[in-house]
């Protein structure tokens, strides 16, 4: 049966995430997974499969965040379309393929690379890191190379990108601005390829809780994604008035928290 309780919880997670893809062009992963961690756990879901359910509910999610952030950015002209239809091959390629991998990875060591990278993205933030812009956009191996990349990290930690292709693109000669609303738009083809592949891979696994689509929850994702879609537009407009260094100081330092918490827990 659905725990009606938890549903509110799920609104907050889809109302921060979405407004955090759209005013820092972050993947709202790095907050979703966190969340619905605690959550699963708060539910008693299965330790085996509860990290895998998280990253691909996450994804999921983020496939409807990732539309109603593209669509503030356009508005604003910050997207980038030519990128975003060159770095699209490999970015699907990359995603997909990674599913397949972390299928097979052990729930402790998927976690664990999680713990990693919520470090490594609050570190990312806190020190405001931005890549000299020391070269153009890659021909189109260099733009498949980078979106196999990018995907197969998303694909391992549930988020939509950003906190790599945002680096990417600025270190191309992008505007930041430009590089967040473009990365809004490659984190649909991520989620897309994500979703596809943990709904896949999880399809023949028993003992998942009601209302499992394969590894994805499609209680938390309803109310998630209810949340994100309104808020979304709401941080992309953000974007273009707020202090986002700033912000983002106060969102890294958040992330240290939360991955402190969860390498406590792990420990």
């Amino acid at each position: 049966m659905i725990s009606w309780e938890f549903i509110p919880l799920y609104l907050v997670a889809g109302s921060v995430a979405g407004f955090l893809a759209g005013l820092l062009g972050v993947g709202g992963g790095v907050v979703i997974v966190p969340i619905l961690l605690f959550i699963f756990t708060a539910q008693h879901f299965p330790v085996d499969h509860m990290m895998h359910m998280a990253i691909g509910t996450s994804l999921a999610s983020i496939m409807f965040t990732s539309v109603a952030s593209l669509r503030a950015h356009h508005v604003h002209g910050s997207v980038k379309w030519n990128i975003v239809g060159r770095i699209t091959p490999g970015i699907l390629i990359g995603t997909l393929a990674g599913t397949f991998l972390v299928a097979e990875l052990p729930a402790g060591l998927l976690k664990g690379f999680f713990i990693v990278f919520i470090f490594y993205v609050a570190t990312q933030l806190l020190l405001n890191f931005k890549p000299k812009p020391t070269r153009q956009i890659p021909g189109a191996a260099g733009m498949f190379a980078a979106g196999g990349v990018i995907g197969l990290v998303s694909s391992f930690v549930g988020i939509g990108g950003g906190a790599l292709s945002v680096p990417f693109m600025t270190s191309s000669n992008i505007k930041m601005h430009d590089a967040i609303g473009t990365s809004a738009a490659i984190g649909f083809p991520i989620a897309l390829a994500g979703t596809l592949g943990y709904l896949i891979n999880g399809w023949s696994v028993k003992n998942l809780p009601y209302g499992s689509l394969g590894f994805i929850h499609l209680p938390s994702l309803a109310g998630m994604v209810v949340a994100s879609m309104l808020v979304a537009p709401y941080g992309a407009r953000a974007a273009h008035k707020l202090p986002v260094a700033i912000l983002k100081k106060i969102f890294a330092l958040f992330l240290f928290v939360i991955g402190a918490k969860l390498l406590i827990g792990a420990i």
